[in-house]
């Protein structure tokens, strides 16, 4: 029950988007909430980073416009994550008490539809899928 709310829901998102942030600002532009998720809209242009933040629920990502992000934790550590335009990724829930913040290094701006689940531990999670 749970997933099938899930798929229609990225499924409205991903079609029905008619909201796009500005391609100059780095952000979030907000786009559905209800009792289940929150999903936004994220922007980060070149050299703009995304502000620190946490993620305490799993996630789907959907990219728009693909690319690699520097993900920067507050220790200054970074990973890479590479997105291809037009496909969907899952991401747990970030570590207790670790923020982190998004940069792009390309030439062009990185877009994606965030869909965070709300109230689900990990274990609930790996259910849900």
């Amino acid at each position: 029950m749970r997933t099938a709310g899930l798929v229609a829901t990225l499924t409205l998102i991903t079609v029905g988007c008619s909201s796009a942030p500005s391609d100059t600002a780095t952000g979030r532009t907000p786009q559905f909430e209800n009792e289940h998720v929150v999903v936004w809209k994220s922007l980060i242009v070149p050299n703009q980073p995304l502000e620190m933040h946490r993620h305490d629920n799993p996630r789907a990502i959907i990219a728009l416009r693909g690319g690699t992000l520097h993900v920067v934790n507050e220790s200054g550590e970074s990973r890479e994550m590479t997105w291809e335009t037009g496909n969907a990724y899952w991401l747990e829930a970030d570590p207790p008490g670790e923020l982190h913040g998004d940069v792009n290094p390309g030439p062009d701006p990185v877009e994606v539809i965030v869909v965070q689940l709300k109230g689900v531990g990990a274990g609930d999670a790996d259910r849900a899928r």
